[in-house]
């Protein structure tokens, strides 16, 4: 669900011609700003980068995790630069006016103001661990071996862990949300699984994350047909490795978005000893995607009519095996089955996977447990971040990676399961 926006550099796609050159001239460098359309606001950054006597250009966009977008040069001067991204149909072209380059965007026959200052900005993420760690970490892999897939993670061991005690601590798997991740589940340069495994860690419980199949050091294993089954197999099966090293005392799952449907996939086959649901869709996908669609739409200042059958509409025409999946798929037998604990946390200002729809939905089917805690936490997003109006555009812009208390209710939650 992570991946799915309504900004507009949707259509990226790094292409691997060589830009057009000429002569380097006064504007060579990086210029950074702000594309602004309605509510939504997007940092662009130009680069005008001098090789072998000549300068190339190239696009960035930061908030959404695309670099090195390849550009046209149309024109360069001392003073105007006119460049053409066609990966995305887009044209940029400015003058030098009181040392800032101001100039139009122009895409799918709009036009906007963009001005580009001199510098890239700088991206903080105070929350993310820098090493050398007060834990150890190992590096593993496991396999699914009905799907032909080598997953290949990272296991976290918590602060102080003598393997030679008889002392067992628990651990939790982590499945990303929707889309290729890596075991960081990385975008827009937050890396809200290296911080959750770090949080842990420090506070007694191991972790693994790792690569989604045929994704960073992970191999094997049909993507392109692939869909939140496949998925949940490669999860089952890490599940497995953990269970294999007969070093813990239980076995956790914990999932973002798409990965909480893989958790309740699980938790209804019996497979994990708890959850920890982060913003995991518990409605219908078609349902769910409907909403989110509704809730993007009237954030973004537009009507907010998006019905599930004209949404179904929509959605068939692309023939993509895991939506059509997703949007056919009904996670309530799956959460009915589901006996274990669970945590189930969402942000109310969440665009992707609306709290108001599945909480209630959860509070329904979730067999009754004194051990369930579902939270819903005000001015988070999906990424639960404090942010101001919930929408994708900010998540690249907001320093935070994820909620402090968030942090803190999931950590003392799984204490209370040993």
């Amino acid at each position: 669900m992570k991946k799915i926006f309504i900004t507009l550099l949707t259509a990226i796609a790094v292409m691997t011609s060589q830009a057009q050159v000429n002569s380097t001239t006064t504007l060579e460098g990086s210029w950074s700003g702000k594309l602004k359309v309605g509510a939504m606001s997007l940092t662009l950054v130009l680069h005008l980068e001098e090789a072998d006597g000549y300068v190339k250009a190239s696009l960035d966009s930061p908030d959404q995790g695309a670099k090195g977008i390849s550009a046209y040069k149309e024109y360069l001067s001392d003073d105007s630069v006119a460049v053409k991204v066609e990966s995305i149909g887009a044209t940029y072209r400015a003058k030098l006016k009181d040392g800032k380059l101001d100039g139009t965007f122009s895409q799918m026959g709009m036009k906007i103001p963009l001005v580009l200052t001199k510098g890239v900005p700088e991206v903080k993420r105070p929350q993310e661990p820098k090493a050398p760690y007060p834990y150890e970490t190992e590096e593993v892999t496991f396999k699914n071996e009905a799907d032909g897939a080598t997953l290949a993670g990272t296991l976290t061991w918590p602060v102080g862990y003598d393997k030679n005690t008889k002392k067992k601590p628990m651990v939790l798997l982590f499945v990303s949300g929707s889309g290729q991740q890596n075991r960081d589940e990385e975008l827009m340069n937050h890396k809200p699984f290296l911080v959750i495994a770090d949080y842990l860690a420090r506070n007694g419980i191991a972790t693994l994350r790792y690569d989604d199949r045929a994704n960073g050091k992970s191999s094997g294993g049909d993507v392109k047909n692939a869909t939140s089954e496949d998925f949940a197999r490669d999860a089952a099966a890490g599940i497995e490795f953990l269970r294999s090293k007969k070093a813990f005392s239980k076995v956790g799952i914990l999932g973002h978005s798409e990965g909480g449907t893989i958790a309740f996939i699980l938790g209804g086959q019996k497979k994990v000893d708890f959850i920890v649901s982060l913003a995991g869709p518990t409605v219908k996908g078609d349902t769910l995607l409907a909403a989110q669609s509704n809730r993007l739409l009237s954030l973004s200042g537009m009507p907010a009519n998006m019905t599930v059958e004209k949404y179904r509409q929509t959605a068939t025409s692309a023939k993509i095996p895991w939506l059509d999946w997703f949007n056919d798929y009904d996670p309530s037998d799956n959460i009915r089955k589901t006996r274990c604990p669970v945590f189930a946390l969402n942000g109310d200002r969440d665009c992707q996977v609306i709290s108001s729809l599945c909480l209630p939905a959860l509070k329904v089917l979730l067999p009754s447990s004194k051990k369930h805690l579902i939270k819903e936490y005000p001015e988070l997003n999906h990424l639960f971040q404090h942010c101001n109006t919930g929408l994708p555009d900010e998540y690249g812009q907001i320093e935070e990676t994820i909620s402090p208390e968030v942090l803190s209710d999931i950590a003392g939650w799984i204490k209370q399961q040993n």
